[in-house]
């Protein structure tokens, strides 16, 4: 199995998003995966200019001269897809958006019907693989991703991919603050590991390992009251003195 994934965020393997992502590759690896990383920050992506040269004048290839060329043939030979994203205003990372909107080229000017909507045409070597969201966010409840989950989906529609779950980790810096103070929530990261198994080896993740992911790390309102604290000594101090 060829696996690519994109880690949207601007923190890289330092942000909250890559404490899921970096296990759950893992358990991918450990099944046999051959999984390439990117970081779409490291990456030199214009914004798509809107003039669809890639569907008419070069079928196929946008007319820009980036990375976005050499991403395209990546994303066309991997299996599998793996979105990884902090949730920004109830979506993906501007820098991932970014690249959602120059995979234009994957798509044909004719329209179809599929699952009775009208979509474009997509290339043989793109459709038919799947797409696993991970992400994680700052606030408590896990219905915020709700938003997220159902943009990406609909990129999964447009590329006739097949969405096949989300590893999600609702209140995430609350995650961080207990790694550093020394709590290891094995059981959390060990799921995540262990989705990238059985990504790899059933071709789906359990209900069960997905739910442990995203678990009560605390109540509400230890949370509320929590990240409160965390803000007044931040507005204290705002140039870290």
């Amino acid at each position: 199995m060829k696996v690519v994934a994109i880690n949207g965020s601007p923190h890289k393997d330092k942000g909250n998003t890559a404490v899921v992502l970096g296990p759950f590759l893992e358990g991918l690896r450990d099944a046999g995966a051959e999984v390439e990383l990117l970081y779409v920050k490291d990456l030199d992506i214009h914004p798509c200019l809107g003039c669809f040269s890639c569907w008419i004048k070069t079928p196929g290839r946008c007319v820009q001269e980036d990375d976005m060329a050499a991403l395209l043939s990546r994303l066309r030979e991997a299996e599998v897809w793996v979105l990884a994203t902090p949730l920004y205003n109830d979506g993906v990372s501007a820098p991932l958006k970014n690249l959602f909107d120059r995979t234009m080229p994957f798509l044909r000017l004719p329209v179809e019907v599929r699952s009775g909507r009208s979509r474009h045409l997509v290339e043989d070597g793109v459709r038919g693989g799947k797409v696993v969201l991970v992400s994680n966010c700052g606030l408590w409840e896990m219905r915020n991703f709700e938003p997220l989950v159902a943009q990406v989906k609909g990129v999964c529609r447009q590329v006739d991919r097949e969405f096949v779950g989300a590893v999600l980790r609702p209140h995430g810096q609350t995650m961080r603050d207990l790694l550093r103070q020394g709590e290891p929530l094995d059981d959390v990261l060990g799921a995540a590991k262990a989705a990238g198994y059985q990504l790899a080896t059933e071709g789906r993740m359990s209900k069960e390992t997905l739910d442990i992911v995203g678990r009560e790390l605390v109540s509400l309102d230890e949370y509320v009251a929590a990240m409160n604290a965390k803000a007044e000594r931040i507005v204290a101090r705002p140039n870290g003195t």
